[in-house]
């Protein structure tokens, strides 16, 4: 089996959409709406990543299931993504201190 990089723009509009159970006008009204970001092939064919098939089922999630409007699950997707970089930011800080800290114990050990 291969392995793809989430990011990777692998499934062309009717794929995806069945992968998604939505048909391929909701995803190209997605896209309008901004909520969607197909990568363009040279031919112009609107290309999605696996990264955007988990986003199409928060969408759809967010929709179908809790009833909230697009304007509301564009605020929810915003936030949800800033949370998740704020808490990539956290790790790496955290690393980085508990790096820092090793390090300073081993200038103690030497004294």
């Amino acid at each position: 089996m291969e392995y793809h990089d989430s990011d990777e723009p692998i499934f062309v509009i009717s794929v995806a959409a069945r992968l998604v159970e939505m048909h391929p006008q909701t995803l190209r009204y997605y896209e309008r709406a901004g909520l969607l970001k197909p990568i363009r092939s040279s031919g112009k064919i609107r290309l999605y990543s696996q990264r955007e098939i988990e986003r199409l089922r928060k969408i759809a999630r967010l929709t179908s299931e809790l009833g909230v409007n697009l304007a509301g699950v564009e605020v929810i997707m915003d936030l949800t993504e800033r949370i998740e970089q704020m808490e990539e930011k956290m790790r790496q800080r955290e690393q980085e201190l508990v790096a820092e800290i090793a390090r300073l114990r081993q200038v103690l050990a030497q004294q």
